[in-house]
């Protein structure tokens, strides 16, 4: 082999030895980027109830969830999230049509509220106390959150939401809620306690 064709291998060579490095460099620092920290556990979750009754949390359109003895099918659900802060709303259906929502929440500890729809309310949001249905109910809070839906809830995949709560005194709720440019809905609600709720996990493409 003459100088110049062995010169001009040994260079190729080299070029080839530094190509790697730079590519493993690349992918660890890839990898490193794509390996994040899990979110803090919190210590005091009730892991015996989850195991016993299915995980709320993780609800979605399929399952089958049983509040006070009667199943509902989940038909979709609505992850909203408000300046880092989520929770999810699911629609529920019983083979009678009855619909229901139910919402899932950690405020820091798991809260469950079902829903009635009052389509014929006539009253709006805006006053610090309401009264509604023989009830007087304060305001609680109020804001605008993105949603992304899934499964049948008559939603867009994506978009906005207002919403305005209220308590009354007996721990009743009062929600308005008004996806994108609709108008407010009005549902009442009672918050349910954890071994009201059986969660029945469907097999399908959404299972973990």
């Amino acid at each position: 082999m003459n100088g110049p064709v062995a010169y001009l291998v040994t260079t190729l060579g080299c070029l080839i030895g530094v190509a790697g490095v730079v590519v493993a460099v690349v992918a660890v620092r890839k990898g490193r980027k794509a390996a994040r920290p899990a979110a803090p556990a919190d210590p005091f979750r009730d892991t015996d109830s989850d195991a016993l009754r299915g995980d709320p949390r993780s609800l979605k359109p399929g399952d089958i969830v049983e509040i006070r003895r009667v199943s509902y099918a989940v038909r979709g659900s609505v992850h909203l999230n408000e300046g880092g802060w989520g929770w999810a709303e699911h629609l529920l259906d019983t083979v009678e049509g009855d619909k229901r929502w139910l919402s899932v929440e950690e405020d820091p500890d798991l809260e469950l509220v079902l829903w009635t729809a009052e389509p014929a309310a006539t009253i709006t949001p805006g006053a610090s106390t309401l009264d509604f249905a023989g009830r007087r109910y304060a305001s609680e809070e109020s804001g605008q959150a993105r949603f992304t839906a899934t499964g049948s809830t008559g939603l867009d995949p994506s978009g906005t939401l207002r919403y305005h709560d209220y308590r009354s005194q007996g721990g009743e709720r009062l929600s308005f809620e008004a996806y994108g440019q609709a108008g407010w809905e009005v549902a009442r609600g009672e918050q349910l306690h954890r071994a009201d709720v059986m969660v029945y996990p469907q097999a399908g493409p959404e299972a973990s």
